[in-house]
């Protein structure tokens, strides 16, 4: 059990790792050489860093300063009013991104001529590194902090519809200084980033459930739980058209397993009854471990 835990914690850091750096990247080398203001910290620090050029140096406020600024007085309030074990894994992230903010160099050649195509490519960049650090259960903490902290006080709005609220309201800042145009890039990008995070997550925790309907049910269920180390969950089922009672065996399988479960169904059992659906999110025994992002520690009374 020990080294299971450890094995997951150096998966989980270097899925943060990775993840935070190809956000870095997206942002530093894509985002903000196109001024494509796509919500968040790093959304507000490209209009900062727009609108004090000149004025703090030449460059202006740098992305990653702003990034630090704003998550200092999140993660303080969220340590004292939402728990330590809230604040941890998430502290973490955070300052990972904000030190590859700083070490990645702005790229002002874009990898292509084609504003779309380097959309795109910015925008799959940060869903990829979303979708890692959302997959090892935490976030880089900004406005997906403070939805969690407004929550609390507006409990009658989702921490969904605060992010929404608060990441449009940046994304509008953005179209009145930098154009409409590069706002409409920026919701493609919100759009792919989105996606691909998703699919990131739910790629890493996609199985196969497989549902056998057979006369040798226990024998394919034990030949299961033998050669695979799955186990096996009996349902009793009729069938309605000829009243027979029967058993049902569901099984939650990797992709790879459900295909060798075919083969063995089918070559002890030719009329056997199959069905294979998808598991967007298996958790618990044999996947996934259920790791609780968020902790909210009670107020005292």
């Amino acid at each position: 059990m020990k080294k299971y835990s450890n094995n997951s914690r150096i998966r989980s850091a270097l899925m943060i790792l990775a993840g935070t750096g190809l956000m870095a990247v997206a942002v530093n080398c894509v985002f903000e050489p196109m001024l494509l203001v796509t919500g968040g910290v790093t959304g507000i620090g490209i209009i900062l860093k727009e609108l004090t050029r000149n004025m703090v140096g030449e460059e202006g406020v740098p992305i990653w300063a702003t990034n630090l600024i704003c998550n200092i007085p999140l993660f303080i309030y969220a340590y004292y009013y939402l728990g330590k074990r809230f604040v941890s894994k998430g502290l973490l992230s955070a300052g990972v991104f904000t030190v590859y903010l700083g070490l990645v160099p702005i790229n002002t050649v874009l990898p292509s001529q084609d504003t779309i195509l380097n959309t795109v490519f910015g925008a799959v960049l940060m869903g990829i590194g979303l979708g890692l650090v959302f997959a090892s259960g935490t976030t880089t903490g900004g406005m997906d902090l403070l939805a969690v902290i407004l929550q609390r006080r507006f409990p009658y709005w989702s921490e969904a519809q605060i992010l929404a609220i608060v990441d449009g309201g940046i994304v509008i800042a953005g179209a009145v200084i930098f154009g409409v145009e590069n706002a409409l890039y920026a919701l493609l990008a919100i759009f792919i980033v989105t996606k691909v995070s998703d699919g990131i997550m739910n790629g890493l925790k996609f199985a196969k459930v497989g549902f056998v309907i057979s006369e040798k049910a226990d024998e394919i269920a034990r030949y299961i739980m033998q050669q695979t180390e799955r186990g096996v969950t009996r349902i009793e089922v009729t069938g309605m058209h000829t009243g027979k009672h029967r058993s049902m065996l569901m099984c939650a399988m990797s992709r790879k397993e459900i295909v060798e479960l075919k083969e063995l169904v089918f070559s002890m059992d030719s009329h056997a009854f199959m069905i294979v659906t998808d598991a967007s999110e298996t958790v618990g025994e044999g996947f996934a471990s259920y790791r609780a992002e968020y902790t909210i520690k009670k107020e005292k009374s």
